[in-house]
C-alpha cells in the first residue's frame, strides 16, 4: 500500500468543513469580530436569535476542528512523501510554514481580520516536536490536552458595568464602521481602534504561549490518524467511521446544554469547549462513512472534493466577497441582512465556488494559491519535491576479482 498517496476522501472531508467554517464566519461578516456574541446591539428578531443559537449549536467551533484535524493529518502525509524521496522534511516544513504566516498576515491586515491562516502557519513549529511521535502517543497527548483546555472555560462570568459599557461602545462604533465606511476607514478602525477588554501584557504573552496547547488536540488528533492510515480506503474502515459517528449526539448534547445555560453560567464554557471538537469528530467520521458509501460518480461529493483541493483558495476568496458584500466599500450590508439570512447566503456563496472549481480542476492540477505554496514550499518552479539523486554505484575491484573465475589456461 503507498501509506502516501493522495486521500480523496481526505479532500472532499476538507472541502466539507469549508462550508461549515463559512457558515460559522458569516456571523463575524455580518457582525464583526465582537458583535457575533453580542447580537441585541443589532435589534434582532426572533428569527435571528433562533438561527443564531442553531449556529453556535451545530456549527460554530466545530467545523473549524475538522480542518485542524486534516491539518496535522497532512504534515503527516507530507513527511511521508519527502521521506520516501531521500529528502529533509524540516525544510519544506519551515518553508510552508513561513509562506503561511506571511499569507495570513497579508489576509488579516489587508482583507479581514478573522484570518487562521497565520496561527496555522505559526503552529506548525510547534507541531514539529510530535511528528515523529507514535500513533498512541499522539491520542494520549491529544486526550489530556482536551481535557486541559476544556477546564479553562470553567468559570465565565459576566463582565463588569465598565467592561459591558466598553463592549457597547466598541459594537455600535464598529456598526457604524463597517458598514459605511470607507476600506481606508475601516483598515484604519481595525488597526487603531480600542479593543473593548483591557489585558495586562503579561496576560497578553501567556495566552500567545498557550494558543498552541488550546488547539492542539485535533491537530495531534489528525497526526495519529495519519500514521494509522485512515482515510485511505474508507470502503474498509466504513463500521470505524460509524463507531465514531456516535459522539455527534455527544457533542450536541453539551454544546446544546452550553447554549441554553448562557454565557454567565460557570459551565457553560467547560461545555462548549468540550462539545465542539467532539462534535467535529463524529460529524467528520459519519461524513467519511457517507462518502464511503456515496459513488465517485456523485456531483455533490466530486464538489466537496474540488472545493477540498483549492481549499486556500477559496478560503481567501470567501473573504473578498464577503466583505465586498457586507463592508461600506462594498454593498454595505454589514447587520442589516440577517443570521438565516447570511447562512442561506454561505450555502450560495460556496455553491459556486465548488462550481467554479469543478471546472478550474479540469485544467489545471491544483488551485493558484496552493500552486504557489507548493512552489514555494518545495523550492521548485514545478510545485512538486524532486527526489534525491541516487548516488552513482562505483565498482570496487576487490569484489570484482573475488566474482571473477580463474583464469583460462
Amino acid at each position: 500500500m503507498n501509506s502516501y498517496k493522495r486521500s480523496t476522501a481526505v479532500d472532499a472531508i476538507r472541502g466539507l468543513s469549508l462550508l461549515g467554517i463559512l457558515m460559522a464566519n458569516m456571523l463575524i461578516f455580518q457582525y464583526g469580530m465582537f458583535g457575533k456574541d453580542e447580537l441585541h446591539y443589532f435589534q434582532p428578531s426572533i428569527l435571528d436569535r433562533v438561527s443564531h443559537d442553531m449556529l453556535r449549536v451545530f456549527v460554530e467551533a466545530s467545523f473549524m476542528p475538522i480542518f485542524t484535524f486534516l491539518f496535522g493529518y497532512s504534515m503527516v502525509k507530507m513527511r511521508e512523501s519527502l521521506t520516501t524521496k531521500g529528502l529533509k522534511y524540516g525544510r519544506s516544513f519551515t518553508r510552508r510554514s513561513i509562506l503561511l504566516i506571511l499569507l495570513g498576515f497579508l489576509h488579516s491586515t489587508f482583507i479581514w481580520e478573522g484570518d487562521i491562516l497565520l496561527f496555522y502557519g505559526a503552529v506548525g513549529f510547534f507541531l514539529l516536536l510530535f511528528v515523529k511521535r507514535k500513533p498512541k502517543t499522539l491520542i494520549i497527548w491529544g486526550t489530556l490536552l482536551l481535557a486541559l483546555v476544556s477546564a479553562f472555560g470553567y468559570g465565565m462570568l459576566e463582565p463588569s458595568a465598565a467592561e459591558g459599557e466598553k463592549m457597547e461602545t466598541f459594537v455600535k462604533q464598529s456598526i457604524e464602521v463597517y458598514s459605511s465606511g470607507s476600506y481606508s476607514e475601516i483598515f484604519q478602525f481595525r488597526l487603531n481602534g480600542e479593543l473593548p477588554y483591557d489585558l495586562p501584557d503579561w496576560l497578553l504573552l501567556l495566552v500567545v504561549i498557550i494558543l498552541p496547547l488550546m488547539n492542539a488536540p485535533m491537530f495531534l488528533f489528525g497526526m495519529a490518524a495519519a500514521k494509522r492510515g485512515r482515510f485511505l480506503h474508507p470502503s474498509m474502515e466504513i463500521k470505524l467511521y460509524l463507531r465514531w459517528s456516535l459522539l455527534i449526539p455527544v457533542g450536541l448534547g453539551l454544546k446544546t446544554a452550553g447554549v441554553m445555560l448562557g454565557n454567565s453560567n460557570s459551565w457553560s464554557g467547560i461545555l462548549m469547549m468540550l462539545g465542539g471538537p467532539l462534535l467535529a469528530l463524529g460529524y467528520l467520521h459519519l461524513f467519511a462513512s457517507i462518502y464511503a458509501f456515496s459513488s465517485r460518480q456523485s456531483l455533490l461529493i466530486r464538489a466537496f472534493e474540488a472545493v477540498g483541493r483549492m481549499s486556500l483558495t477559496n478560503y481567501l476568496t470567501q473573504s473578498v466577497i464577503c466583505v465586498s458584500i457586507f463592508y461600506g466599500f462594498g454593498l454595505g450590508l454589514f447587520g442589516k441582512l440577517g443570521v438565516l439570512q447570511g447562512t442561506l447566503l454561505a450555502i450560495l456563496i460556496y455553491a459556486v465556488l465548488a462550481a467554479i472549481s469543478l471546472i478550474w480542476l479540469k485544467r489545471f492540477r491544483s488551485g493558484p494559491v496552493e500552486r504557489l505554496l507548493r512552489i514555494g514550499t518545495y523550492w521548485s518552479w514545478s510545485g512538486r519535491a524532486k527526489p534525491k539523486p541516487l548516488a552513482p554505484v562505483t565498482a570496487d575491484p576487490a569484489a570484482e576479482l573475488q566474482t571473477e573465475g580463474p583464469p583460462a589456461s
